[in-house]
């Protein structure tokens, strides 16, 4: 059976095609993932263990962030393979594990300073671990990609999405027991990440055993630290709202300002899978150091530019005409009086997707540690501004504040990614390339 689910993520007539397909597919998985057990879950539980689950989605998806450590654009653009694939890996066991202290350390603060219950305790924690096996799962993904087999990753991811998705409605609609539901989530991933990741690394990895030379870690650290602190401050001031929310409104208001949010976020989760496949593109057209592919990459980034731009005004427009009783049909809420909100933040998805993007090309050119200075600045603002906005104008300050953020930190993004594409790769010289391209 097992070698049959090999054969099977491995079966495609064009990698390529399958690569973007499957892609698509999985970024579509994960975008549903929230909004589908949400939208079920409003109407098997209520719209305060929808709260709950909606904060332990915001806090898990922050804490994946540690798991990560922001190194899979940097694994699968590390073309020359300054790292290996067992140093990749003993790196994920460690920040899994820092992962899961993180984890317990917040709901510990949870309980201690706003009166978490048990039961939210337990939930954001399950959710947060739910988030480990996607972190684990990714650091394989990541080598794989760097083979040019982006389609059985997503092949696997995708698998993986659905099981989970299926097992906490399922068990919702049966139970209407919200813990039971997020642990019996939680086996299921684990399951289908030993039958589909695991199971397929052996194709791809020389040897699945993680090693931790104490140099070559550090250097991942370090390397690593720029990205990951960016990505992790970026998630942060986008779940800004949120915890301020958790800080001063109730799990009810928590529920509608999800419900509000999650088309703004799928702008960028749409605009993720145009860019992701061609990662590779961009690395390589850079290394290459010729003008000719230095100007292509620019043309490709000006062109995804514009497809985020037309998916923003394509959300704002639906958000203006039918965005709300469309929501309200599909999650059974009352929204009645917040279309001015939902297209506030359309447009503040939209300033999303271009921060993640233009950090993504600012790693490509490894640039990454000038992230630092725009994502500090725009955090620091987000944690003494976001309560006051929000206990004073409740929802509507935090959508507003969301926009505003999102807005600051793009154009900040912006201004650092074009300085580096100016001043070029320096480990590449122009003039020598160019003669080496032309014989």
């Amino acid at each position: 059976m097992l070698s049959a689910i090999v054969r099977a993520l491995e079966k495609t007539g064009n990698i390529n095609r399958s690569a973007y397909t499957w892609n698509a597919i999985n970024a579509c998985l994960s975008a549903a993932q929230c909004p589908v057990i949400v939208m079920v879950m409003t109407r098997t539980n209520g719209v305060v263990d929808t709260g709950v689950f909606s904060i332990a989605f915001a806090v898990a998806t922050l804490m994946l962030y540690v798991g990560q450590y922001g190194l899979r654009r940097f694994q699968s653009s590390d073309l020359r393979e300054k790292y290996t694939f067992m140093e990749y890996h003993g790196m994920r066991f460690i920040t899994c594990g820092i992962m899961i202290a993180a984890s317990l350390a917040y709901g510990a603060y949870g309980i201690i300073f706003r009166d978490y219950s048990t039961v939210k305790f337990l939930v954001v924690f399950m959710v947060c671990l739910l988030k480990v096996v996607q972190a684990y799962a990714d650091v394989i993904h990541g080598h794989m990609q760097q083979r040019g087999r982006l389609d059985v990753a997503t092949k696997a991811s995708s698998s993986r999405y659905l099981l989970e998705i299926v097992a906490c409605c399922v068990t919702l609609i049966l139970t209407h027991n919200l813990i039971l539901a997020m642990g019996v989530t939680l086996v299921v991933s684990v399951v289908g990440l030993l039958l589909t990741s695991v199971n397929a690394a052996r194709n791809y990895c020389a040897s699945m055993k993680p090693t931790f030379p104490g140099y070559k870690i550090r250097r991942l650290f370090i390397d690593g630290f720029p990205l990951f602190i960016s990505l992790f401050l970026n998630m942060y001031i986008s779940n800004a709202p949120k915890y301020a929310i958790d800080a001063h409104l109730t799990d009810e208001i928590q529920t509608y300002f999800n419900v509000l949010f999650m088309p703004a976020f799928m702008i960028q989760l749409i605009a993720h899978f145009i860019f992701n496949p061609i990662l590779t593109t961009y690395a390589k057209l850079w290394l290459s150091g010729k003008k000719e592919d230095l100007r292509r990459l620019g043309r490709l980034i000006r062109n995804q530019c514009f497809v985020v731009l037309g998916l923003t005004a394509l959300a704002v427009a639906v958000a203006a005409t039918i965005g709300i009783p469309v929501l309200e049909i599909i999650f059974g809420v009352d929204l009645q009086g917040m279309k001015k909100e939902l297209c506030i933040l359309m447009i503040g998805g939209g300033m999303m997707a271009y921060s993640v993007y233009f950090s993504t090309v600012i790693t490509v050119i490894r640039k990454q540690q000038y992230l630092l200075i725009s994502y500090g600045i725009v955090a620091l603002a987000a944690k003494v501004l976001a309560g006051w906005f929000v206990s004073n104008q409740g929802i509507s300050g935090a959508v507003l504040f969301y926009a505003v953020l999102m807005a600051v930190l793009s154009l900040m993004l912006f201004v650092i990614m074009i300085a580096g594409l100016r001043k070029g790769n320096p480990e590449v010289s122009y003039s020598s390339s160019e003669e080496n391209g032309s014989t």
